[in-house]
Parts: structure tokens; sequence; C-alpha cells
């Protein structure tokens, strides 16, 4: 099919037509600049070239960073700018703030070109405040009828602490007193099972948090340190402790399962050293080879006083008025008022009640008072250490009102070798 039109039937010459700016036909943007071109003119660097021209392997530069001076007023606005990276941004921050871009930024900061009038907030309020609200229904509670005899009784069940454990003091107390008179011996029984069961509780406690102690040989130790210290003297520490550590080796290097040594037989040898070591001094100071005409017996007796009159006034006192905490980490319950009571309340029974019991004085009731005062809170803050690391609050459950036995003996366990050094200083029979 041929066209009416000539110029469809023309062959095609490959010259690229130039068209002029006055063509009212079609309009090319950039023609004056061809134009120019064909006329021989200084074409602007910035031109691009032709797209059949060869690649020369410039990247052409999108747009100048920097504004060129002219007398434009709208050449003093900057330009847009290529970024590509975090430098870009960087190192044009003065030209765009993309801090409302960020997602941590309030819904009303990073919106700028949004605003809301003052007088609409008002109105908003307004609207809100008078908008009648509903109210929320009402759940009818069927009452039950009081029962005036269920408070009573459920305060008859809860037991008074405080009372408990006066209780179980005083009869404690009466318990010690009356086999001291009875003699050394059944003192000495006495001690011997205090330890074994402080023991337990220590063994126990440990294998709670998680360790593996060798309770059975741990206990085993003690009563044979008890024994020996009381016919042997101190030469048996040495002796026991040592034949301990390699027995608790041989213990443990024949268990069915590993065990870490440190998690088994350290554990077995700490509860060993705190209670059966400190302990024997108790056997000591009854010894018949170091107590003279039963002055050991007294020297003991005084002991318990000195340590029990030391824990109750510090508990009394520090109940009282006590306000500042002694070691905030180690024991929080523990104030430095109840501390200072403590010890007033130990000086007053050293001197006063001590010298009552032959052969305490007067002032050696004061100086071992002193001693004691020191001591014993250090015992008290050693165990509350050990119960904050194993994560135990009491220790055993033997007596009612006090928890357990390790618990009422853990200032008198630091006292017992106090004093029995300090006698064989001071050289006291």
């Amino acid at each position: 099919m041929k066209s009416d039109d000539p110029f469809l039937g023309d062959e095609a010459t490959g010259e690229v037509p130039v068209v002029s700016s006055s063509d009212s036909r079609v309009t090319i943007t950039g023609a004056e600049v061809a134009a120019d071109a064909a006329d021989g003119a200084v074409v602007d660097e910035t031109t691009l070239p032709h797209w059949t021209d060869a690649p020369t392997g410039q990247v052409p530069i999108v747009v100048a960073r920097e504004a060129a001076e002219s007398d434009d007023p709208w050449a003093a606005i900057p330009a847009p700018a290529w970024r590509e990276g975090e430098a870009d941004w960087v190192a044009h921050e003065e030209q765009f703030d993309a801090s409302f871009l960020a997602s941590e930024t309030k819904e009303d900061e990073s919106r700028p070109w949004e605003f809301v009038l003052a007088e609409d907030v008002v109105a908003e309020e307004k609207i809100l405040d008078e908008t009648p609200r509903p109210e929320p229904p009402r759940v009818e509670r069927t009452r039950r009828p009081e029962n005036p005899l269920a408070g009573r009784a459920a305060r008859q069940r809860r037991p008074n602490s405080v009372s408990q454990a006066m209780t179980t003091g005083l009869a404690l107390g009466a318990l010690v007193a009356v086999l001291f008179v009875a003699g050394p011996v059944p003192v000495a029984l006495l001690v011997l099972c205090a330890l074994a069961f402080a023991a337990a509780e220590g063994y126990a406690a440990f294998r709670r948090s998680g360790a593996h102690p060798a309770t059975l040989l741990g206990l085993v130790a003690v009563l044979t340190l008890g024994v020996a210290s009381y016919e042997r003297g101190l030469a048996a520490t040495a002796a026991v402790t040592a034949l301990l550590v390699v027995t608790g080796f041989l213990w443990y290097a024949s268990a069915e399962r590993s065990i870490d040594v440190l998690d088994g037989l350290g554990a077995t040898i700490f509860v060993y050293v705190w209670v059966g070591v400190l302990g024997s001094f108790a056997l000591l100071m009854i010894s018949p080879q170091y107590s003279v005409d039963r002055h050991g017996m007294a020297y003991l007796f005084g002991t318990i006083v000195l340590t029990v009159a030391n824990d109750s006034g510090a508990l009394f006192i520090g109940r009282w008025i006590g306000r500042h905490p002694l070691n905030r980490r180690l024991s929080p319950n523990k104030t430095r008022e109840g501390t200072i009571g403590g010890t007033l309340f130990t000086l007053v029974v050293g001197a006063l009640i001590l010298p009552m019991i032959s052969p305490w004085t007067t002032t050696h009731g004061l100086e071992f008072a002193v001693a004691v005062s020191v001591v014993a809170p250090l015992g008290d803050l050693f165990e509350s250490m050990l119960k904050r690391t194993l994560g135990v609050k009491d220790l055993g459950r033997l007596l009612p009102g006090h928890g357990g036995l390790l618990d009422r003996i853990d200032g008198l366990l630091f006292a017992l070798p106090t004093v029995f050094y300090l006698t064989r200083v001071l050289h006291l029979g």
C-alpha cells in the first residue's frame, strides 16, 4: 500500500535534521544550543556529549555542591546534593536536618509541616470535658456474716515469736545451769550433742544450695575432735584435721560419680573447721589438762552468759531504737544502736553478774566482756554472710522462735577460742 504523503516515499539520507527555534511546528528543547554549535559557537563544557560518541570513562556530576556567585537572589539557596553514604549526610548537616525522620521522636516533632491551632486544642478539650461519661455498673457483692470467734482463733493459731523465743531461751538456760551443776562430764556430753546438731544443720544448708559435702564423714570428724580435745588437748586438732583431709580425698576419689573437690571436700572441711574446731575450745576449757579446781567450768559458763547477754541486748535495743544498719550488705536487720546496746548490756553483766561466780572478779569480768562484745557480733555477721551466700533464711528449725541451733551459737563459736586464749595470756586457772 502506497501513502499519498510525498515525504513517506523518500529514501533515508542518514542526515539528522536541525530544527530552527523559529519553526512553529515543533519545538525541541536545546535546539538553540545545537544551532549555535552548528554555527561554530563555543559550547559550554557541561554540555553532554552526543550519544553516538565513544565513552570517555568520566562520571558526570549530578549537580554542583556550591552555588556559583551570581546576582540572582535565588542563587543563595543551596542546590540539592547527592547523598549516598553516611559521610555525605554528616558533611552537609547544615543544609538538611534529618532528625525528624528518626523513629524515636514524637509524632508532633517528626511532622513539622503539620500544626494545630491553639483555638482548636481549647475547643477539643472543652468538648471532651462537656461530654458525659457513663458510670461503671455497680456490682453487688454478697458479704459473709462475721464470725466473732474466727479472728480470735486465728490470733491463737499465730504464735508470738517474741514470747516463743523467750520461752525457748529460758528452757535452754535452765537445762544448761542444771548440767553445769552436775559436773564436767554432763557438760561435755551437752557440748558434743550441740556441735553434732549444729554441724548437721550446716551440712544440710550446703546440700540445699547444691553442694555435695560428705555429711557422715564431717559429723564423725566433729565428734572425734571433741572427744580427743577433752582427752588429749590441743594436740588432737592437728591430728584429726589431717586425718579428715586424707579420708575426704579417698571418699571423693571412690565416689560413683565425679564431684568437684572444692564443691564436696571444701564444704566438708568448712563446716568442720567452723563448728568442730571452734566449738572444741569449749571442751578444752573443761578438759582435766587445762582446768584447775574446775575453774574451766566457771569460765565456760561465764562465756556463755556474756554471749547471751550480748545477743539479747543487741536484739531488744535494736528493735527499740535501731535506725542505722551495722552492715547493710551482710545483715540489714542488725543496727549500730543494737550493737552499742548489746555492748553496754554485756559490760553490766560482766561487772555485776560474773563476780558472783568464783573465780570471776570485776576486773576480769569487764575485760572478758569487752572481748566478747567485739568477737560475738563478728560471729553473727559471719553466719549472716554465709546464709546470704547460700540463699537461706535460717540454717535450721530445731529451736522454736530462734531458728536452728547454729543460729544461736554463731557468736559463741567466735567467743570460745577468744576466752580460752585470754585465760592463757592472763594466767588464769
